[in-house]
């Protein structure tokens, strides 16, 4: 897979690093993407991966844009209010690097449909705040063998983690929590959801190069307010409906 002049100069900065270099950019136009939620996680992550060169994005939400959102949704404006995210964030990363492919899915992901879009892709992101969502998708992962980046934030506070196989999100978060709190209803913090956006990014990156560490079965935990983090390991739960009963 070879390069154009003007991707040598894009990736330049890439090109370079010891960890990246040719092969490893060549895995990035070569991978296929697809980001669950479009909102203060999807947004900053998909900036950060179509700059990088991912060769195809696959943005999958229902939602449009409102003014609530434009506290921490970066890709879009005051203008885009009641358009469709996925084709505002479609116009913007093609405006942004036209060597990537944009895959608007104007759908919300459920148990009917996750198979057919996530079997699509090499790597999964998920940053939807919804559990019925996120457990359609880590379960949509674990039945195709694909490796799921998922991000979540509240208040001050957010997490990022890996799963590939077992453990899985359900080891996690085996059920919805009791006191389970959207940002609707708490708040956050904008500039924490491109904090938590970025690093789902970067996670992607050194997952489809191989460089680096990723943080497969541990979550890391972010603290805004008192700028700390910790790094937890995930158990295996024996008991787990979704990957034991693929062992």
């Amino acid at each position: 897979m070879s390069f154009s002049d003007g991707e040598v100069e894009r990736y330049a900065r890439h090109l370079v690093l010891r960890e990246v270099g040719g092969p490893g950019q060549q895995r990035l136009k070569a991978a296929r993407v697809l980001l669950v939620g479009m909102g203060g996680l999807g947004a900053p992550a998909a900036l950060y991966l179509a700059a990088a060169g991912i060769g195809t994005l696959g943005l999958a939400d229902a939602d449009t844009v409102s003014l609530s959102n434009l506290q921490r949704q970066v890709l879009y404006q005051t203008g885009d209010v009641g358009r469709l995210k996925v084709e505002v964030a479609a116009e913007r990363l093609t405006a942004l690097n036209p060597h990537v492919a944009v895959e608007p899915h104007p759908v919300w992901l459920n148990g009917d449909n996750a198979d057919a879009l996530v079997g699509q892709y090499d790597l999964i992101l998920d940053g939807t705040d919804d559990f019925a969502t996120r457990f359609a998708v880590s379960d949509a992962c674990v039945r195709h063998g694909k490796t799921l980046v998922s991000g979540a934030l509240g208040r001050w506070t957010g997490q990022v983690g890996v799963f590939q196989g077992r453990p899985c999100y359900r080891c996690l978060v085996p059920e919805v929590p009791p006191d389970a709190e959207t940002c609707a209803l708490v708040g956050v913090v904008g500039a924490l959801a491109g904090t938590i956006g970025s690093m789902m990014a970067l996670e992607a990156v050194k997952l489809l190069t191989g460089a680096g560490q990723a943080l497969s079965g541990r979550l890391l935990i972010y603290d805004a307010l008192a700028a700390e983090t910790r790094t937890v390991r995930i158990g295996s739960d024996p008991a787990c409906p979704a990957c034991q009963r693929t062992s």
